[in-house]
């Protein structure tokens, strides 16, 4: 590096200082350089694993003369022409607190401090969510972090957590190069000169060989699905990554999966597995015609041919969706999913288009062609997670329960996000829509018993915004009381206490072998939960039955668990089957 090269572009780079991480005494310093966090002891080795992507290049003690020049374009956009102008997308403010990042921690053992662990639990527990692996200069948003695992094994009463990156083609480039290469979708691309320069950057690096977008790009930050023989972790723009847990309850990532070449592009974060067939129905999305594909993969894991819906006119931003005995729904939303948009009249790629009605589209599950898709609009929904949905009145009316953002608008800025959850009524032959809501308060990441996927349940377990993205405790809603008087849903509530928050509830049944005659809210109710005030965190384990959601078992993790999105609990049996 030469003398003008240093001048120039320590002028662009930041001082040198230290973050102390909230969970630890210890110092973690910001290397000038990279922005990466480094520890001052060294951390465990994740496990090795073999990667399916063509492996990045090896890296440099010192990046070379092209790549300091990227880099210092990088900081001059970041400084000058796309600074985060707002705290909801300013790293300093939204990497705070229990936000922030953390370093992975192999297999850990931890101590039970309340109860016992019920031996239905035997297996794990896993929540994903985002952890960027280096420190942002710029705008960031919380889902353009990359994913990290949050793992709690269990076995005859013993708890065993583990955090891990999923280790995508992403990370590992970043990992290999020491900084931030590849740009993100929901922070970089914020105006129109914004998107031309950073555009113009990662076409640079991609021409140095920094980074191959054929190897896809995405962060597998989102959530996970057990589905056609794998474990997979999940994020809306890239294909699934493969994972597994070894027998000590690390966490290995087995490599990017395309079901034997038969998925190109991408597939939802939020497959849906039907508990009767075994069978998985997803899709894939994307900002040119066909936005959307709906496809299925069999109990072997092989994936079906797509069915374009070219009927989905605008880019929606569809998220999730539901499915019946025979039937898929999916939304078509105010919000709008449009990459193309920043470059041509400027502002963020999701946007909100207040002109829209909201629709909900109704497609038989084994469509071989979108002629018998139907459309109904439900003025004022605006769905991006869907609970559940199932057929009465002999298949003649489909329900759908789930949240609506209120405040749709406001996507970007989850503190003013407001979900209400409700349910919708679609008679198929005259077209008649109704909705009733089900609750006034602000709950979203919901769930349900999951054998009663795509038929009629009486329960939902759902979080509290308070506000969003945070959630101060659980409640119990009855769907069936909606079906008889016009009043909150709510017969069971778990507040945490002041200053505690919780992830995503997630029920276990209490006896899988015998799901079908038990009780449908036999079982129990699982989550992350972290004290503000202590900065200590814990795996609760609560019962579904009782009034008050009990916690039954509480295990002291070994250090915190950031806020994040979607989890998953597999047993023990299926995690063998890995």
């Amino acid at each position: 590096m030469n003398a003008f090269t240093f001048s120039f572009t320590s002028t662009l780079l930041p001082h040198p200082k230290t973050l102390r991480s909230p969970n630890r005494t210890s110092s973690f310093s910001v290397n000038p350089k990279t922005s990466s966090y480094t520890s001052p002891k060294a951390t465990a080795k994740s496990s090795s694993s073999k990667q399916h992507n063509k492996p990045p290049r090896k890296p440099l003690l010192e990046p070379s003369f092209p790549e300091v020049i990227l880099n210092a374009c990088d900081d001059f956009i970041d400084t000058f022409i796309n600074p985060p102008r707002h705290p909801s997308i300013d790293p300093k403010y939204v990497l705070t607190n229990n936000f922030a990042p953390v370093d992975e921690l192999p297999p850990t053992e931890c101590e039970v401090v309340k109860g016992s662990l019920p031996p239905c639990l035997d297996g794990a527990y896993i929540r994903n969510g985002s952890n960027p692996q280096y420190l942002p200069r710029g705008p960031f948003h919380l889902f353009d972090g990359d994913g990290m695992l949050h793992s709690t094994r269990i076995s005859q009463g013993k708890a065993i957590f583990c955090s891990r990156y999923v280790k995508t083609y992403k990370y590992m480039v970043e990992k290999e190069a020491g900084f931030s290469i590849i740009p993100n979708l929901f922070s970089d691309f914020n105006s129109l000169m914004a998107s031309v320069s950073r555009g113009a950057v990662s076409i640079a690096r991609t021409n140095l060989g920094q980074f191959d977008p054929s190897n896809g790009i995405g962060l597998a930050n989102t959530s996970l699905a057990l589905l056609g023989g794998n474990l997979f972790a999940l994020y809306e723009t890239d294909l699934p990554y493969a994972i597994k847990l070894a027998p000590n309850g690390d966490i290995i990532t087995i490599g990017r999966h395309d079901f034997d070449g038969n998925l190109s592009t991408n597939m939802t974060a939020h497959p849906k597995i039907d508990p009767n067939t075994s069978e998985a129905f997803a899709f894939s999305s994307g900002p040119i015609p066909p936005f959307l594909t709906f496809f299925r993969i069999d109990p072997n894991g092989t994936k079906s041919r797509g069915v374009p819906i070219f009927s989905m006119t605008r880019p929606s931003f569809v998220h999730d969706f539901a499915i019946t005995k025979n039937y898929a729904i999916f939304p078509d939303i105010q919000i709008e999913m449009n990459p193309f948009k920043p470059i041509i009249t400027g502002g963020s790629p999701v946007g909100f288009n207040s002109r829209k009605v909201p629709r909900l589209g109704v497609i038989p599950r084994y469509a071989t062609n979108e002629s018998e898709m139907k459309w109904f609009e439900v003025l004022g929904f605006n769905m991006v997670h869907a609970i559940n949905a199932w057929e009465e009145d002999s298949g003649d009316t489909i329900v759908v329960i789930a949240p609506n953002l209120i405040s749709a608008e406001h996507l970007s800025k989850m503190d003013l996000i407001h979900a209400s959850i409700e349910k919708v009524k679609i008679d198929l032959k005259t077209g008649t829509v109704s909705r009733n809501p089900m609750s006034t308060r602000n709950l979203e990441l919901a769930g349900i018993n999951p054998t009663y996927v795509g038929k009629k349940n009486k329960y939902i377990y759902a979080a509290i915004g308070d506000p969003w993205p945070k959630a101060k405790g659980v409640v119990k809603l009855d769907v069936s009381i909606s079906e008889i008087e016009h009043r909150d849903c709510i017969v069971a509530t778990r507040i945490f206490g002041p200053n505690c928050f919780c992830s995503e509830p997630f029920f276990v049944e209490k006896d899988p072998n015998n799901v079908f005659a038990a009780d449908e809210d036999d079982g129990y109710v699982v989550c992350y939960m972290h004290n503000e005030s202590t900065r200590e965190a814990s795996f609760l384990v609560m019962d579904a039955k009782s009034h008050d959601l009990e916690i039954v078992a509480v295990v002291k993790l070994p250090r915190r668990v950031p806020y994040g999105f979607h989890g998953i609990f597999v047993k023990e049996s299926d995690l063998n089957m890995l």
